[in-house]
């Protein structure tokens, strides 16, 4: 008998305990080295416990619902004790795949044996996988949480439900958030005609090209990069009586998923391309869906980009990522009658909205803020130009 402890992996500093959400496999299971074992709730993301090596899970010594620590011992795996049958059935259907590959295979809800290779000797790539999850749209997976029985008052039925740990952090953030920062809100109308034509015109070439759909997501953030270049305490952050400002630009992109709201992180935007920035926030879609973005995704940021056009909002006052000091929100895009050169016309428009901590940023910045953000937007040839 060869025993291999399985411990909660080591969580952050501002995390000091998780909750074991669901446990995969059952004592006397035969388990592959990389296979998720259980999944593992923070405050911040849903974490999976991949088995360490190939055997027979001998022992749970943590039950689905209990509170964990970094390092605790849940269970144990015997690599002596393998079912030869049942691993080498799971390897042989996996195809011409890594374990790495496999791995996120099963994350994505993607059949890998199904997948053409791109990669050496036909081999599927985590590039495939991710590939073929955004293409399918995998289905958003409810959210895990104890449920409780129905309380009946007469016909006017009841049910108390606990806030998973996520939601919780959530809440205490957006109140840490109103009640440290004096939070100011602006507008601006942005005509999104021109980025629509730009667009249009380049969308299939450039999906040919790079493999993944152009949409508005790269274009935000280049205007966004460009603005905060200008005006530097936008993209600065509060410390006490300090005002720290960053040399750099990590961009926040909130998604929403039916665990809750998520905001994984766009690092060193301005050095990237439109196609990175676009397969970037579309591997972070597909993976905030099934809840499988990592705690460094999703620590950080020195600036966050909100869209709850999406779900179809008008207008909002987005609240700041705290410790950021600002926030974009951006809303729905509908024809409005507009004045232009005198004349009455319509055109797409969609009403920006910056979220701003008071403390450190005045008026008069954050509305130059956004309309470097407005013009850019609305010539959009200016960030080819570098202009």
């Amino acid at each position: 008998m060869s025993i291999i402890e399985v411990k909660v992996p080591q969580l952050s500093e501002s995390v000091t305990e998780a909750t074991l959400v669901a446990w995969h496999k059952n004592v006397g299971d035969a388990v592959l080295e990389g296979e998720n074992l259980i999944d593992v709730e923070t405050d911040k993301v849903v974490l999976e416990l991949p088995a360490g090596k190939t055997g027979t899970l001998v022992r749970i010594l943590k039950n689905n619902g209990e509170q964990v620590g970094s390092g605790e011992l849940i269970a144990e795996i015997d690599t002596a004790a393998v079912a030869q049958t049942a691993v080498a059935a799971e390897v042989e259907s996996a195809g011409a795949a890594s374990p790495s590959v496999r791995k996120l295979a099963r994350e994505q809800e993607v059949d890998a044996h199904s997948l053409h290779g791109t990669g050496r000797n036909g081999r599927v790539t985590k590039e495939d996988v991710l590939a073929a999850a955004v293409t399918a749209s995998p289905v958003l997976l409810s959210p895990t949480e104890p449920v409780a029985p129905i309380v009946l008052a007469g016909n006017r039925p009841e049910q108390r439900v606990p806030m998973t740990r996520i939601r919780q952090r959530i809440a205490e953030r957006l109140l840490q958030s109103q009640q440290s920062a004096a939070i100011l809100t602006t507008f601006n109308e942005i005509n999104m005609q021109p980025v629509m034509e730009l667009r249009t015109r380049y969308k299939d070439a450039f999906e040919k090209k790079h493999g993944v759909k152009l949409g508005f997501s790269s274009f935000f953030v280049k205007a966004v990069v460009i603005a905060l270049q200008k005006f530097p305490i936008i993209n600065a952050s509060v410390d006490g009586s300090d005002v720290i400002y960053h040399g750099y630009f990590d961009i926040g992109v909130a998604i929403g998923s039916e665990r809750g709201l998520v905001v994984p992180i766009v690092r060193d935007a301005d050095k990237l391309s439109f196609a990175e920035i676009e397969k970037q926030i579309a591997e972070f879609a597909a993976r905030a869906k099934v809840g499988k973005l990592t705690l460094e995704e999703l620590t950080g940021g020195t600036f966050t980009v909100s869209n709850g056009g999406v779900f179809g909002s008008m207008l909002s006052t987005p609240i700041i990522n705290p410790p950021q000091s600002a926030i974009l929100g951006i809303h729905a895009t509908k024809e409005r009658a507009v004045v232009e050169n005198g004349q009455i016309v319509i055109r797409p428009i969609n009403y920006f909205a910056v979220s701003y901590d008071h403390r450190i940023i005045d008026g008069r910045e954050a509305v130059q803020f956004l309309v470097s953000i407005k013009e850019t937007l609305e010539n959009p040839e200016r960030i080819l130009l570098d202009l």
